[in-house]
């Protein structure tokens, strides 16, 4: 008798289960995945999620609970944490041991767009800024505000030259050498700054993140002892190819440690030390199970083509980044047989619109095993920068998101209806 390949799950849920019961492209995201990344930062004072990277208020609910707070960059992302339970007061933990209060929502951005200012004002939300000029827009509406000062420390990394934030060639954060002006005009304008926070880049590794505590802990000592909250930014690298593993944490959190008793020590109180991530929390519990609805050869090449393209995946066209990729066979059971190279594309009139490319647009091929129309290709790792990155570009309704938990599965955001796709439009 032979043997059949075990059924592919997602969180213990069967992926043509989740495709019988939502349709096709949809997103699903495994909850215990998500816990066990929260609780890999623990010994962090704060773990603040940037929220833009998975922002459904069932994420946001789940980390809430795991202790994580968020970052906003935007009115929508502060009505999301709103929305989701987040109070937008500061909080005293029981244990903190005489670490100042933190505020469960943090604006972060380089500008204050009207709406966000509004939110930020009407709310009392907490601002990291990113510009000199935010600091004048908010004195006039927030007197006597403590704020986070959001420095570009001249340099930069990251997974691509599009998600580096640091150096000239990032519009991100206050330049280094600024600050000293950019404290006075802090004080002319009645602001306290009391955080301090770096971001160099999305996807980087602990090399070049490494490099941050050393910058921030000179601009800390610039700023002085009003500074009671220091952020070591996001930026935590994901294991997304076969031969990538997990980075280092403890190391790099003692290190971190180390600059904040630094700190400590000169400023003669407690300082807080937040990390920022965003991927790392939800990348590897989202998944993007999509159909194959047509399979030809053009010239030597073998191409699958589904009913999920760019408008529900960006980072390949974006970045040409690598999501593993496996088949699901019409029963659920992992495809058998020899695997063939083939160039997986979507459905969008456009060329680009293709899954296994590299920076720069250049189609590649990937050994996948033998599909026929009606099996599933499932997308892993694509719980950051999927879903919020996706768009109804073509007229593309947006898909449904699934939260499982260990095996069970409710809907977390339904597919967008024609309806939906034209609500607010006139002839």
């Amino acid at each position: 008798m032979q043997q059949q390949e075990p059924v592919e799950t997602i969180g213990g849920a069967s992926v043509a289960e989740l495709a019988q019961c939502y349709g096709t492209p949809l997103y699903a995201y495994d909850a215990e995945m998500i816990r066990r990344r929260c609780r890999d930062l623990a010994a962090w004072d704060t773990v603040r999620f940037a929220q833009k990277a998975c922002s459904n208020l069932a994420v946001l609910d789940l980390i809430r609970r795991e202790g994580v707070v968020v970052d906003a960059v935007s009115a929508g992302e502060i009505h999301r944490a709103l929305a989701a339970g987040f109070s937008p007061h500061p909080v005293a933990g029981a244990d903190d041991n005489g670490l100042p209060p933190v505020h469960p929502i943090v604006y972060t951005a380089d500008i204050f767009d009207r709406e966000s200012l509004e939110a930020v004002v009407s709310h009392g939300i907490h601002v990291n800024c990113g510009s000199a000029d935010m600091l004048t827009q908010l004195a006039e509406r927030m007197p006597g505000a403590s704020v986070t000062l959001r420095v570009n420390p001249g340099f930069g990394h990251g997974h691509s030259q599009k998600t580096n934030t640091g150096g000239e060639g990032s519009k991100h954060g206050i330049w280094h050498e600024d600050i000293p002006e950019v404290l006075k005009q802090a004080e002319w304008a009645g602001l306290m700054v009391s955080g301090l926070h770096m971001h160099i880049g999305s996807g980087s590794d602990l090399e070049h993140l490494a490099e941050v505590a050393g910058a921030l802990e000179r601009i800390a000592v610039e700023v002085g002892r009003s500074l009671t909250t220091i952020s070591a930014g996001g930026g935590l690298p994901v294991p997304y190819r076969p031969h990538e593993s997990h980075a280092d944490l403890s190391g790099y959190f003692q290190l971190w440690d180390a600059t904040r008793r630094r700190l400590e020590d000169r400023f003669g109180h407690r300082v807080r030390l937040e990390i920022e991530p965003g991927r790392y929390l939800t990348a590897e519990s989202g998944s993007l199970v999509t159909e194959v609805r047509a399979v030809k050869r053009m010239g030597s090449k073998r191409y699958l083509l589904v009913d999920a393209g760019f408008n529900t995946l960006a980072r390949p066209v974006l970045y040409g980044s690598y999501h593993p990729i496996r088949v699901v066979a019409a029963n659920g059971r992992a495809a058998a047989g020899s695997p063939e190279d083939v160039v997986v594309g979507g459905p969008l009139c456009e060329s680009g619109d293709i899954f296994t490319q590299e920076e720069g647009g250049f189609v590649t091929t990937r050994p996948l095993a033998p599909a026929d129309v009606g099996d599933f290709l499932v997308l892993d790792i694509a719980g950051a920068y999927g879903f919020v990155m996706a768009s109804n570009y073509n007229s593309k309704p947006l898909p449904a998101e699934v939260m499982v938990d260990a095996g069970t599965h409710r809907l977390v955001r339904a597919r967008q209806t024609p309806a939906d796709l034209i609500r607010g439009e006139t002839t």
